[in-house]
């Protein structure tokens, strides 16, 4: 039978791939700037083939890529008539693939986040915020998700927001926040007591995605397994970031000679400052033994990057098959059957 979230939480630890936006747009599906999700429309088995991978390296959970997809967000791009039918077949899309699993059907999540309009000295922006939730919400309650992930928030009360409306709806919550280079939320909360209060009011899982890569991320983590009995999230981006730039959104690029659009690398000149799947994996690793339950990756990551982290705390994924194996490489093999006059000549390719 297919175990929900919480049953999986408590066997061990659950993978979750994010990640879509950034590798929707490597891909050429997806425009940088708005970050809008039409492909759920456009193009929906480009979509379908990107839930598809993640799954296969290892992801427990087909998130429904709505992140984005909000009123708000269809609104600049002059497309609100679209909001419905996106949220929808988004969700539709990902239990389709959910089903494919060859050995336990993955779970599917519904997916609410930032929505760039909470002012916390504006009690109107806080209802535009609530009923932006809301409509989300039941959308996913209409189409069946398992749970919903409400994520990369940067003030503690939108976050609660969110959870009140999902908690309205009797689904499980995964809340997360994304914190900016400040060190704490908008609104004056560190993280880590943010998480406690989502955690006591009724979150399943509580902590961290997006903006900050391992290094900048995983001492927060830490903090909120210190502040929090309840189930750890930490997804990171797979960028360099450092403790002078503890995010992606000013991540300088010193080697670069082109002219870029912006005065930073971010969002589309951020690829010579990917970590490898190797410190990926070192990472997740790192993270298991803090304690954190739930792991995965965020904007950025690649499959191949996600099935490291997945394989570096124990999980065997669809496509651990296709993991790397150099014993048959022609410079760098150790198979017996290989010519030593290439084997030789490796340290001078």
């Amino acid at each position: 039978m297919k175990r929900n979230l919480e049953e999986r939480l408590r066997d061990g630890t659950v993978i979750a791939g994010e990640g879509y936006l950034f590798e929707l747009e490597r891909r050429g599906y997806l425009q940088a700037g708005s970050f809008v999700p039409e492909v759920a429309l456009d193009n929906p088995e480009a979509l379908k083939q990107a839930y598809r991978d993640y799954m296969n390296a290892g992801s427990d959970v087909v998130l429904a890529f709505t992140y984005n997809a909000h009123r708000e967000k269809m609104r600049i791009i002059g497309k609100e008539e679209l909001l419905e039918p996106l949220n929808r077949n988004a969700i539709r899309l990902a239990k389709e693939v959910a089903k494919e699993h060859p050995v336990e059907e993955a779970l599917v999540a519904g997916n609410i986040s930032n929505t760039n309009l909470f002012d916390p000295e504006d009690p109107a922006s806080k209802e535009r915020v609530r009923g932006i939730f809301a409509e989300m919400v039941q959308w996913c309650k209409e189409e069946g998700v398992d749970y919903v992930n409400g994520e990369t928030f940067y003030y503690y009360e939108e976050a609660l927001i969110a959870l009140e409306e999902i908690t309205k709806q009797g689904l499980p919550a995964v809340i997360t926040f994304g914190l900016m280079g400040e060190n704490i939320l908008r609104d004056g909360y560190t993280v880590e007591e943010a998480c406690k209060f989502l955690s006591a009011k009724g979150a399943l899982v509580v902590g961290m995605n997006c903006f900050r890569g391992p290094d900048t991320m995983q001492p927060y983590l830490a903090k909120i397994r210190e502040h929090v009995n309840g189930y750890i999230a930490g997804l990171p981006i797979p960028y360099r970031t450092s403790e002078e730039h503890p995010t992606f959104f000013n991540l300088p690029d010193g080697g670069c000679s082109c002219h870029l659009p912006l005065e930073t690398t971010f969002p589309t000149a951020l690829d010579p400052l990917y970590h490898n799947r190797y410190e990926l994996a070192t990472w997740a690793k790192e993270a298991k033994g803090i304690g954190l339950n739930y792991i995965g990756l965020c904007c950025g990551a690649s499959p191949a990057m996600l099935r490291a982290v997945a394989e570096a705390v124990g999980v065997e994924t669809v496509n651990s098959k296709y993991s790397p194996d150099m014993e048959k490489h022609f410079l760098f093999g150790k198979d017996k059957t290989l010519k030593q006059h290439n084997l030789d000549y490796r340290l001078k390719a």
